[in-house]
């Protein structure tokens, strides 16, 4: 059996991709780059560092690169982060995982500040052994350093944990970590996208793992 289980948020757990979409998508706008709802929402999973060269030259980086980040972040909180519901049975999921003895973790390319209210709506503050989010790494998911800086607090390899995650980005982040992943539809990514990425196994969210545990990498 592993040793820990390290949840994904956003799309995982909670249901805000949407919400992060929406509010990418103004900001890009306000600050001058048309990028759809749609362009926006493929990126999600990734961190600002890495979602933002994806629509900005490196001369508009410069120019208001950080400035469009700091108004995608506020906005957002002020706007969508009451909106944000977790998905159903995720507490439930959590529990189990900690009753199979595992360490119970949240890898997240959100901001600190963020992750802290994604805890308190999901329900799950007490349950969660460690956290870490992209200000605590030089750079988000893809990368693997999320992973890395986690498992050193976890104290365990990255063979003997378990990611849980459901973009195609968290797979490739946790696989540079040699950490196997366990994907979730409930994102928005499709089941190819994700084994395509590196996903052993894909159950539709949260609620389907909670049920099928026994029968998942998190009990073997």
């Amino acid at each position: 059996m592993p040793h820990a289980a390290i949840f994904d948020l956003d799309g995982t757990l909670l249901d805000s991709v949407d919400l992060h979409a929406i509010a990418w998508h103004e900001a890009m706008v306000k600050f001058g780059h048309d990028v759809s709802f749609e362009q926006a929402r493929s990126q999600i999973g990734k961190g600002g560092d890495k979602l933002i060269p994806v629509f900005l030259s490196q001369e508009a980086q410069r120019d208001h690169g950080q400035e469009l980040d700091a108004w995608r972040s506020e906005h957002f909180k002020a706007k969508y982060l009451p909106l944000i519901r977790p998905f159903s049975a995720v507490p439930d999921l959590l529990k189990r995982s900690r009753d199979a003895g595992l360490r119970i973790a949240i890898a997240s390319s959100a901001k600190k500040d963020e992750l802290e209210n994604y805890l308190d709506i999901a329900s799950i503050t007490k349950l969660v052994d460690a956290t870490t989010s992209s200000d605590d790494v030089e750079e988000s998911k893809p990368e693997p350093d999320i992973f890395e800086v986690v498992l050193k607090k976890l104290k365990v390899d990255g063979e003997d944990a378990v990611a849980i995650g459901d973009s195609p980005y968290d797979a490739e982040a946790a696989g540079k970590a040699t950490v196997r992943t366990i994907g979730v539809l409930c994102g928005g990514f499709t089941e190819k996208e994700l084994r395509a990425a590196g996903c052993i196994d894909v159950y539709p969210g949260p609620a389907a793992l909670f049920a099928c545990f026994l029968e998942t990498l998190l009990a073997k």
